[in-house]
């Protein structure tokens, strides 16, 4: 569901960009700033640990953009909400009567969101400096101060809404797909996998392309001005985690030496600066460091049967 009205002029404020940071408690790796950092503004306010349902009033601090070729601003709110809430839903209550803390009736705030349950990805945001989904960020882990800002390194739509295409570009270029997912005959029985091996896949089929990994990245290109979706650069954590999964695939397997050579170009494996920024802010915990240990251990068998003709 993407929540999304007409625009109406505002003032503009320019506003140099950067990104930031981690979705369950980690350190920050870059942030957007206006003035002053999340931190900063938040310096002093102790973090809530209220008992869920208890009614506060929270100021809700937002960067804005009108469409994608215009300048940033910002705008602040004040919403009375309770503990129990996510932010989504102070989103969607400050929806119904969007007025800034100077009473000035604006219009709502455009944003996406959809399954509330941290399954679709639609809801990432940076939230108080961290890449994290809004939908599984309660209230009562945030202060009085609350600062949103659309993804960092992906191009803003409106508001909080950004354009994810380049995932799904970087899936492409790794060949993210089973291509003999099917009713072919491959004059085989019906491929077999041990439980084992199925838990360790498992992990890596958690992925929801939320792109807070990416965000978090300092190697994955910032294409937030970006018009049009891009394909070049850094592929990111996310398209590498799925080489590991279709790689392990018993269909998938087939085009395994077409992958391990993809991510072994310009903008693959050796791009990764092991940071390790993405495996801290993950929301579905998936190990995305191993994968691209695991790639790394692929990639140089491979090279060797290149070599050799195996």
């Amino acid at each position: 569901m993407t929540s999304i009205t007409s625009a109406q002029d505002r003032p503009v404020a320019a506003l140099r960009t950067r990104g930031d940071n981690r979705a369950r408690g980690g350190a920050p790796n870059h942030l957007i700033s206006a003035g002053a950092t999340p931190s900063e503004t938040t310096a002093g306010t102790p973090q809530r640990n209220d008992p869920a349902g208890h009614a506060r009033t929270v100021t809700l601090r937002i960067r804005r953009q009108d469409h994608p070729r215009s300048l940033p601003y910002w705008e602040q709110f004040r919403v009375r909400v309770s503990s129990g809430e996510n932010v989504v839903s102070m989103l969607r209550k400050l929806r119904l009567d969007p007025v800034t803390s100077d009473g000035r009736r604006v219009g709502p705030v455009a944003f996406e969101h959809n399954c509330m349950e941290e399954v679709c990805g639609a809801c990432a945001m940076l939230i108080d400096g961290r890449p994290r989904p809004s939908c599984s960020t309660l209230l009562s882990e945030l202060g009085d101060l609350i600062q949103l800002e659309p993804l960092p390194k992906f191009p803003v739509v409106r508001d909080l809404m950004v354009d994810r295409a380049r995932l799904f570009e970087n899936l492409k270029r790794v060949r993210a797909w089973v291509r003999l997912d099917g009713a072919y005959d491959t004059h085989e029985r019906a491929p077999r996998m041990s439980q084992k091996q199925w838990a360790a896949d498992y992990l890596f089929s958690r992925c929801i392309n939320c792109g807070v990994c990416a965000a978090a990245c300092p190697q994955f290109p910032d294409g937030a001005g970006a018009l049009e979706p891009q394909a070049d650069g850094f592929v990111g954590p996310a398209a590498l985690a799925q080489v590991r999964l279709l790689n392990a695939h018993p269909l998938g397997g087939y085009d395994k030496p077409d992958r391990l050579h993809a991510i072994m170009a310009e903008g693959g494996l050796s791009d990764c600066g092991n940071a390790q920024n993405c495996v801290r802010v993950c929301p579905k915990q998936i190990p995305l460091t191993s994968a691209i240990g695991e790639l790394g251990r692929q990639t140089t068998v491979q090279v060797v049967k290149d070599l050799f003709g195996g």
